[in-house]
């Protein structure tokens, strides 16, 4: 499973469009395992490789680079065994720098940006310095995601949208780099997550300067809106200037020891706290799904609409569907073939309904949105198919008493008839022209050779002796020949009914198991959805509450500012003109003389007799 180091994923082709590396694609065809996606993304040359190595747990992998010139182009991805779950991928994507001047084409950019969120379960955005509004500006990517990603197929309401973005979109995590300042506000300690959260507060401004404050307010509302959880790390600079281009090369003892410690904060978060990829509905992600992704994504991107995350679902089920028949129905298949050739009518049954139920559940577990059950209804079709054969070639083979019945009396199975002796050839044997028992007649063909083989003898001993026979004796034998067809023709018809019934209760059983089956994945769906629109609502919530309670605390701070009396004339008619200008009285209002200055919402006022 592990590769030895990370290859391109998306990278530019000849047309300087987006593309899928093939290679990258049959790695993901490997192991059916659920994946964990880190993705990061950031301005160029600000350290993202380095972060992606330490998850890799490699000094070097990823291309650092040591120079101003960007060195990843596209978005590479390494695949490892995740460290702290089992049975799990851990996938690492290092995306190209954003705002390389050399590009020039600043959509490429955003699809970039829009391909790592859309990808991941973990979103890591990358900066330099302080999180300021300068940083925010560069972060203007997110405020554009409304715009490059649809969630519904059939566009309806954009606001309802909106709010289900909150739902898909992966955890966030804020890594400042060469962070040299002291975490404090206004005087307090604060934790690096109380720093990120301070700078997403947004500003409640006056309509005077209402385009200036929603500006500054976008991108930390869609922050906030947008990702649903949100985590930050600040990192101090590693090494020396002169010895940050060799990054890779040096030692663990000559980075500081604060870094590392930092680094090691940041890799444990990643590997306990991100999620298994899960795309719209709650279906989780595997190697071969995330590869369906990547593949859906990248041509609706070239074909120049917007990636969809209904379609790209649909998309991805059909895929996943299409496999989970084809493995089902050969897991069906290895089942029946492994019964003796002349089983028994119940054998058969038995078998047929063991062999289905295995292969019903094989598809169950790896098929997902198989919307009205048009895969798992191709699965009963051709379970029935099969079983059907087995039954037709268990009729025929019961018919080959056509080629077995002459040499009875030789073989010591029933009395000898006289002139009722023929030497049977493959024409007596109704299997020959049965294509769907084609995987039988070689076994019969085979089976019929060594047989006649082994009578030679006794076939030539037979003729001569019927030849002897008079006329009369024949008539007998013909007359008695008869009687035997018509009993084992009325035998026929009540083996036939007896197929007739257990065929009737067979599909009976197999609809019963395909309705039990298909209620508790419908259960596991709904569930799953349920969980889903639970977390978005928990987030929407969570922000609410944020954003109410900074509203009262603006309202407290400005309580605060006005008094808590007026001292006034009694019976001034300024005082009544007074109140009605702020709007304002107070139930501690005192009357006294003489008359004096005070303070009302922050406004210096006056008054005299």
């Amino acid at each position: 499973m592990a590769m030895e180091g990370p290859v391109c994923l998306v990278g530019n082709g000849a047309d300087g469009q987006l593309e899928v590396m093939e290679e990258a694609l049959g790695i993901l065809r490997g192991v059916a395992q659920p994946v964990v996606v880190a993705a990061i993304v950031g301005l160029y040359r600000t350290g993202k490789s380095y972060l992606m190595n330490s998850l890799a747990g490699k000094q070097r992998g990823f291309s650092l680079g040591s120079t101003v010139q960007s060195h990843t182009k596209g978005i590479w991805m390494w695949c490892l065994p995740h460290p702290r779950r089992a049975g799990h991928t851990l996938v690492l994507l290092d995306t190209e720098g954003l705002g390389d001047v050399e590009k020039g084409d600043t959509k490429n950019d955003v699809w970039i940006f829009a391909l790592a969120v859309l990808l991941s379960s973990t979103l890591v955005y990358n900066s330099k310095g302080t999180i300021d509004q300068y940083a925010m500006e560069q972060l203007h990517f997110v405020s554009e995601l409304t715009e490059h990603i649809k969630v519904k197929a059939q566009r309806g309401d954009d606001a309802e949208e909106d709010t289900e973005f909150v739902r898909f979109f992966p955890s966030f995590v804020w890594a400042v780099r060469d962070f040299t300042l002291e975490l404090r506000i206004e005087g307090q300690l604060v934790t690096e997550d109380q720093y990120l959260e301070h700078a997403l507060l947004l500003l409640l401004g006056s309509p005077g300067n209402s385009k200036k404050v929603m500006d500054y307010n976008l991108p930390r509302q869609c922050i906030r809106s947008f990702f649903p959880t949100r985590k930050c790390f600040v990192f101090v600079q590693p090494a020396s200037r002169q010895e940050m281009g060799q990054l890779d090369s040096l030692p663990t003892s000559a980075l500081d020891p604060q870094f590392l410690e930092q680094i090691r904060r940041f890799c444990d978060y990643i590997f306990q706290c991100s999620n298994v990829k899960t795309v719209k509905g709650g279906v989780l992600v595997n190697r071969q799904r995330f590869g369906a992704l990547v593949r859906s994504y990248v041509d609706t991107i070239r074909s120049g609409q917007v990636p969809c995350l209904d379609n790209a679902v649909t998309v991805m089920a059909a895929i996943e569907n299409e496999a989970a028949l084809r493995e089902a129905l050969a897991h069906y298949a290895a089942g029946m073939a492994g019964l003796r050739l002349l089983a028994e009518l119940g054998e058969l049954s038995a078998a047929h309904g063991t062999c289905e139920e295995d292969a019903l559940r094989l598809f169950m577990q790896r098929s997902f949105k198989d919307e009205e059950q048009g895969f798992q209804k191709r699965l009963v079709v051709g379970g029935g198919v099969l079983v059907q054969a087995q039954q037709q070639g268990e009729n025929c083979w019961d018919g080959s008493a056509l080629w077995r019945a002459p040499w009875a009396p030789v073989v010591g199975q029933g009395p000898f008839v006289p002139g009722a002796v023929r030497i049977p050839d493959r024409n007596l044997v109704p299997l020959m022209n049965n294509p769907a028992l084609g995987h039988l007649w070689a076994q019969a063909e085979e089976a019929l050779e060594q047989f006649l083989a082994s009578k030679k003898a006794e076939a030539e001993a037979v003729l001569k002796a019927d030849n002897l026979l008079t006329e009369a004796e024949k008539h007998v034998a013909e007359e008695k020949q008869k009687a035997e067809l018509l009993e084992q023709q009325r035998k026929a018809a009540e083996e036939k009914q007896l197929q007739m019934e257990q065929l009737m209760k067979d599909q009976e059983r197999s609809h019963q198991e395909n309705v039990k089956q298909l209620e508790a994945k419908v259960a596991e769906e709904l569930a799953s959805a349920r969980q889903e629109a639970e977390r978005a609502l928990q987030s929407k919530l969570k922000e609410q509450e944020a954003m109410l309670q900074k509203g009262f605390a603006e309202k407290a701070r400005n309580k605060r500012d006005e008094p808590d009396c007026i001292v006034l004339a009694q019976g001034s008619a300024t005082f009544q003109q007074c109140c009605a200008e702020s709007s304002f009285i107070h139930s501690n209002l005192r009357f006294h003389e003489p008359v004096i200055h005070f303070n009302i919402r922050r406004k210096s006022l006056s008054i005299s007799l």
